[in-house]
């Protein structure tokens, strides 16, 4: 007992350490994130996220934010690698070994997440190409955008029961795709360890619907309004 007091303050900054060294060995990470203006502190650097969202996003009714220009259609790679790169400093420390996430709008910010943090991402399919020949696993969720029910299906060769696996997706509405990835990781008994958004429409109340997965959930642009077709963000100090 005495030897793990002592030791107890070392012992945690050595874990702090390898929390942080997926991020810290890729090459391409930086305390910086360069845009027009030069470089940008780590504390600000999604304000560009937010400026694009303000600048290009439309407004379509049922809530629906269409952002195609840069991250549902039309993706702007550079925005896309600081998107990455935020994500994973802030969620380094939940030890993921995989990240996870749902055809087709995920897949870019899930990629430069996983590519600053040095791992693989699987993304669910809505369909099985015929080389899925192992086991597949299937959840379905609502589509707000397609207004549909879609179908997810993962195959365990590459989703494993020991991965500790970070979701990320492009939006935080509802969760409810969020929620039936997290259906796919309880099926092969493996751990859901955190959740990464680009943008989170609080007014949906995602984050709460999500929060019996008891793991850390950031979102880079919170939302906390679109009422009368002006977008408001949370941390908008001008906001009534």
């Amino acid at each position: 007992p005495a030897f793990h007091a002592k030791y107890t303050p070392l012992l945690r900054l050595i874990q702090f350490l390898w929390w942080c060294y997926p991020i810290l060995r890729n090459p391409n990470f930086s305390w910086y994130t360069d845009n027009d203006s030069g470089a940008t502190p780590m504390g600000d650097d999604m304000r560009e996220l937010k400026e694009r969202i303000a600048r290009e996003g439309r407004i379509l009714g049922g809530g629906i934010l269409k952002v195609d220009s840069f991250l549902n259609h039309q993706i702007d790679p550079a925005l896309m690698t600081r998107v990455g790169q935020a994500l994973a400093r802030r969620l380094a420390f939940t030890q993921p070994t995989k990240v996870l996430t749902a055809e087709t709008s995920g897949i870019a910010p899930a990629l430069a997440t996983a590519a600053a943090l040095g791992l693989p991402v699987v993304f669910a399919r809505k369909t099985p190409p015929l080389t899925m020949d192992h086991t597949i696993v299937r959840e379905h969720a609502p589509s707000h955008t397609h207004a549909k029910l879609v179908e997810l299906m993962v195959s365990t060769e590459y989703l494993r029961p020991d991965d500790r696996v970070l979701i990320v997706d492009d939006f935080l509405a509802t969760a409810q795709t969020i929620l039936a990835l997290a259906r796919l990781v309880a099926q092969v008994n493996a751990r859901v360890v955190g959740i990464g958004t680009v943008i989170e429409k609080q007014f949906e109340h995602g984050r709460a619907n999500a929060s019996h997965l008891n793991v850390p959930i950031e979102s880079l642009a919170v939302i906390a309004s679109m009422d009368g077709g002006r977008i408001v963000f949370a941390d908008d100090d001008s906001r009534d």
